[in-house]
C-alpha cells in the first residue's frame, strides 16, 4: 500500500455559491461570485505519478501554489477556507522516494511544509479541512493545522512516519497532542493505528462525519454556515484559542480584554445586537 506520495496544488480558490461549490482545476486564481463568501483550495493528489521524476521541483511548485492560494485566502472578501482534495484522497504528504533524495531534509521541512502551515494559523477566518478519502503523514499534520476537520465516512487517517522510521513533522506533534492530549497522540503516533472515520470522529478529531456520496455538498453548506458568521469574531476568537496553551491565566484575561475591546468596534458587533433587539436573523458582513 502506497502511503505517501506528493501532488501538484492546482488550483486554488472557488466561492461557494449557495450550497454548490465552483471548482477550476486549471490555475491558482480567485474566482469572483456575487456570493463572495467561502473559499475552497482544492490540491489535485492525481498529478503526482506524472511528477515524481521531477522530486524536488514537484515539491517546491505544490508548497509554492499552496502559499499562494493561501495569500489569496487573504482577500477580507473571504469569509472562510476550504481545504480538500481531489480524487480518493485528502493528502498523503511526502513521496518516499523524493524523501530519501532530498540532501538536507530539515532545510527542505522549512523551506517548503513550515511556511504553509504557519500560513494556516495566520488567517484570522475558520479552515476547514474536508478529509474525503486518505489522511496520512504530513497530509495528517496539514488537516490538523485547520480549525475544523470534517470527514467524509470513506476517509481514515494513518500516522503514517514511525511506519517507515521517521518522526512526525509540519506540525503534527503540536496539533495532536493539542487535539487528543499528550497520552493518546503519542500511543497513536507511534503505534501507526489506521484510524476509521468513525474512530476519529469518536475521539475528537473529527467534528462530523458525512456520507461519502453527499460529502461535497455538505462540505459546502458546511463552510458557507461558517462564511456567514461574524468572520472578525471568529478570527480573534481562533486566536485567543491559539494562545490559551501556553498563557498564564493573566495573560490569557488581558488578551480577551484587548480582543473585546476590538469586537465591540466592528459592523458585525453592531449589526448582532440591533439583529438581537428587532429579533430577526443577524446578516454578517465580516468586518
Amino acid at each position: 500500500m502506497e502511503l505517501l506520495h506528493q501532488a501538484e496544488f492546482w488550483v486554488a480558490i472557488a466561492f461557494l455559491i449557495a450550497l454548490g461549490v465552483l471548482i477550476w482545476k486549471t490555475s491558482p486564481i480567485i474566482a469572483k461570485t456575487l456570493d463572495n463568501r467561502a473559499a475552497r483550495i482544492k490540491a489535485d493528489l492525481d498529478e503526482a505519478a506524472r511528477l515524481r521524476s521531477e522530486a524536488q521541483r514537484t515539491l517546491a511548485e505544490f508548497q509554492r501554489r499552496q502559499r499562494d492560494a493561501l495569500k489569496e485566502a487573504r482577500d477580507p472578501e473571504v469569509r472562510a477556507v476550504v481545504i480538500t482534495g481531489a480524487g480518493r484522497g485528502f493528502c498523503a504528504g511526502q513521496d518516499l522516494t523524493e524523501f530519501g533524495e532530498t540532501p538536507d531534509v530539515g532545510d527542505s521541512l522549512r523551506a517548503t511544509y513550515h511556511p504553509n502551515v504557519l500560513a494556516i494559523r495566520a488567517l484570522e477566518k475558520p479552515v476547514i479541512a474536508a478529509v474525503n478519502g486518505a489522511c496520512a503523514g504530513a497530509g495528517l499534520s496539514l488537516a490538523c493545522a485547520c480549525d475544523i476537520r470534517i470527514a467524509s465516512d470513506a476517509a481514515f487517517f494513518v500516522p503514517g512516519f514511525v511506519g517507515i522510521g521517521l518522526v512526525p513533522d509540519s506540525g503534527g506533534t503540536y496539533f495532536i497532542h493539542r487535539l487528543l492530549g499528550a497520552a493518546r497522540a503519542f500511543e497513536w503516533m507511534s503505534s501507526n493505528r489506521r484510524l476509521t472515520a468513525a474512530e476519529a470522529h469518536a475521539w475528537g478529531l473529527v467534528s462530523e462525519v458525512a456520507e461519502a456520496d453527499s460529502f461535497a455538498a455538505r462540505t459546502a453548506e458546511f463552510a458557507a454556515t461558517y462564511a456567514a458568521m461574524p468572520t472578525r469574531a471568529v478570527g480573534m476568537t481562533k486566536r485567543l484559542f491559539d494562545h490559551a496553551d501556553n498563557s498564564t491565566l493573566e495573560e490569557q484575561l488581558e488578551l480577551e480584554a484587548q480582543l473585546q475591546a476590538a469586537a465591540v468596534q466592528t459592523n458585525d458587533f453592531r449589526e448582532g445586537v440591533a439583529a438581537f433587539a428587532e429579533k430577526r436573523p443577524a446578516t454578517f458582513s465580516g468586518s
